[in-house]
């Protein structure tokens, strides 16, 4: 995997209090992490970097867009990232003992290290602002921005399995008000 140099902080230069960097991400960010469910990314990463004396705190803002498929009609849309994660990164003897996964807020690095590498960290926070369900918006009219097509042949199907009702489950029915 290429180290990308542009995302290492040298914190050891830093003097205490807040910093901020500015991230521009694009596809050819994520040629290091391998296929991506989305595309065409144009994301904006704002990082307040606040250095206190044994540990940091990192404020990641998310924002801009990608391109993801609607899981109701297939069709490609720009979806909107809004969001912001906090991290806390602390300096300790054995982070090797200590980065385990009870709490993913806080990593442990070495009191020896001097630069900090963000790439993971705006890798992760990206992700993690793209929602599980991926429909498209409504329009202003309230209307779905779904394919037409594809929702008439939805309903279509909704229809034809309501019609049909399995003889299997018809003794069942005496049992639901009691």
């Amino acid at each position: 995997m290429k180290h990308l140099r542009e995302f290492d902080i040298a914190f050891v230069g830093l003097t205490p209090g807040v910093h901020t960097f500015q991230y521009q991400i694009t596809d050819s960010f994520f040629e290091n992490y391998g296929p991506q469910d989305f595309s065409n990314c144009n994301a904006t990463v704002k990082l307040q970097f606040d250095k206190k004396n044994n540990f940091f705190l990192l404020k990641f803002e998310v924002g801009g867009t990608v391109t993801v498929t609607c899981d109701r009609c297939g069709q490609p849309f720009e979806m909107q990232l809004w969001d912001d994660f906090n991290q806390v990164v602390k300096l300790v003897e054995n982070p090797e003992e200590l980065n385990t996964d009870e709490d993913p807020d806080v990593t442990y690095i070495a009191r020896t290290e001097s630069h900090l590498n963000v790439a993971d960290f705006v890798y992760e926070f990206i992700n993690l602002s793209i929602p599980m369900q991926r429909i498209h918006p409504d329009d202003s009219n309230g209307k779905s921005g779904c394919d037409p097509k594809v929702l008439e042949m939805l309903d279509k199907m909704k229809q034809q399995g309501e019609d049909k009702t399995n003889p299997i489950w018809k003794g069942l029915e005496k049992f639901r008000d009691n």
